[in-house]
């Protein structure tokens, strides 16, 4: 995973930011073909953790804030379940790189947040997956009151870390 702050040029009244630049970030090798656009209306939403077979993503926050967090997923990985969580605002322009074979979820601080992500891959509905928000192997502190979480029928019925058959490997880099 990598943590970007596009540089904003600007003035009090306006900005101007390149949210993506495949000369600068040429080292990321990625090729993006499809981009989501995601609206919360109320904060305390969650959403994953969830993920697509061979999809890299780079998310940003459009307007409010939210808490991002990405799961390393690849078997045989020695991070494997460990998260990193990263608050992406309207105001701190951060965006988060997540590679593939990683899960990808994330909690609305705020009323009306959108989120935008580019993705390396077109959505496919039979390689997608999710793995419980709250899974206590995972242990996020999502900043969220016990219960408070506002889910899908779909992430309040995902399964446990443990029980995922991950598509993903891990291969050392040499």
């Amino acid at each position: 995973m990598l943590i970007l702050t596009p540089e904003r040029h600007g003035d009090i009244w306006r900005f101007f930011s390149e949210s993506w630049n495949g000369r600068r970030l040429a080292g990321l090798e990625v090729d993006f073909v499809q981009d989501n656009h995601s609206f919360s209306a109320r904060a305390g939403t969650v959403r994953g953790l969830r993920f697509q077979a061979a999809q890299a993503k780079l998310v940003r926050c459009g307007r409010g804030r939210l808490f991002d967090v990405a799961v390393d997923i690849r078997r045989g990985s020695p991070t494997y379940g460990r998260w990193t969580g990263v608050e992406l605002s309207f105001e701190n322009g951060r965006q988060l790189f997540i590679p593939e074979g990683f899960l990808h979820g994330f909690a609305t601080r705020e009323p009306e947040t959108e989120i935008f992500y580019k993705c390396s891959d077109y959505y496919a509905p039979d390689c997608d997956g999710a793995v419980r928000f709250d899974d206590p192997e995972i242990g996020i502190d999502w900043g969220l009151a016990p219960g408070a979480a506002i889910l899908s029928e779909k992430d309040a019925a995902a399964p446990r870390l443990r029980d995922l058959d991950s598509p993903f490997t891990w291969e050392a880099v040499r």
